[in-house]
């Protein structure tokens, strides 16, 4: 991604013992990123750098609104987003992260966030993500039985929807006679 330094912290440049930077993640910063999950949104987004004993601690804090598919329908939504990380970042030879702690050259401590912005607000999302019940595209929701219409249930008369079923009612109306 081309932030043009805009999601980079220095560390050398951090003088206080706190650093607070703030960001609103629009449409162009998740295109940038070029991901397929979240394509879409408006978010407020805050970084506060603490300085530790044994290195920095970032506390990212991210509130707004994601477009996203809708699991019913695959149509897009609305997503509101409340996510909160806190990521260890220490100095050493060679660059590492293993998802909690990142390890930045000494000589060169500069890290670009926007991927963990990314992957704060991902991990937000819920698992189950679907319109409000009666939201989904109607044309959409008639075929899901998910509309305000009843969904159609076969009468007494009519045959069953999956008629591989009949062979098994059979064993089973067999085995109680």
């Amino acid at each position: 991604m081309d932030t043009l330094g805009l999601y980079k912290i220095d560390f050398r440049e951090i003088q206080s013992e706190s650093e607070t930077r703030t960001w609103t993640l629009d449409d162009s910063f998740f295109s940038a990123l070029d991901e397929t999950e979240i394509t879409q949104g408006l978010l407020n987004a805050t970084l506060r750098v603490k300085k530790k004993a044994a290195g920095y601690q970032l506390e990212i804090h991210a509130t707004g609104t994601i477009e996203i598919l809708c699991d019913r329908c695959l149509e897009p939504m609305t997503q509101p987003i409340n996510a909160e990380d806190t990521i260890e970042v220490r100095l050493g030879e060679t660059f590492d992260d293993d998802g909690e702690r990142i390890l930045l050259p000494e000589d060169k401590p500069v890290l670009d966030v926007s991927w963990n912005l990314y992957e704060t607000i991902a991990l937000a999302i819920p698992i189950v993500h679907t319109h409000p019940d009666g939201e989904c595209p109607v044309d959409i929701s008639q075929y899901l039985g998910t509309s305000d219409e009843p969904a159609h249930v076969p009468s007494d008369g009519e045959s069953p929807i999956d008629t591989r079923w009949d062979a098994l009612k059979a064993l089973l109306n067999k085995a109680d006679q």
